[in-house]
């Protein structure tokens, strides 16, 4: 899993392809739409919808002429199930950062 997150973090990485991903998340868009939206050449906008597309991060059906991208659900899952990982971490090293500031501040004991 490592791995896969990886090559979809470094592929999302890239500045064109983040926005790709953006434009993306309200919906399926056909290249037309992509190219417009970016303001880049249709090679590049393809180019970067390979790439994407590689990583597993978009799917593509045809209607007719046209190629419709939309993001891939389980790609983005498995990103964020990685990112929560790190969440869970932090929530916990939290926790105990209170904990420690609580018993620091806690009054001492009247001989």
């Amino acid at each position: 899993m490592a791995a896969t997150v990886q090559q979809r973090l470094a592929t999302i990485s890239e500045p064109n392809r983040f926005r790709i991903v953006e434009l993306l998340k309200d919906g399926p868009q056909p290249v037309g739409g992509i190219v417009d939206a970016l303001g880049l050449g249709q090679p590049q906008v393809s180019r970067h919808l390979r790439l994407l597309a590689e990583a597993g991060v978009v799917e593509v059906t045809k209607r007719a002429q046209q190629r419709i991208y939309r993001l891939h659900p389980d790609a983005m899952h498995v990103i964020s199930d990685w990112v929560q990982g790190f969440a869970a971490l932090w929530a916990e090293r939290m926790d105990r950062l209170g904990s420690l500031l609580d018993d620091d501040r806690a009054p001492e004991p009247n001989p």
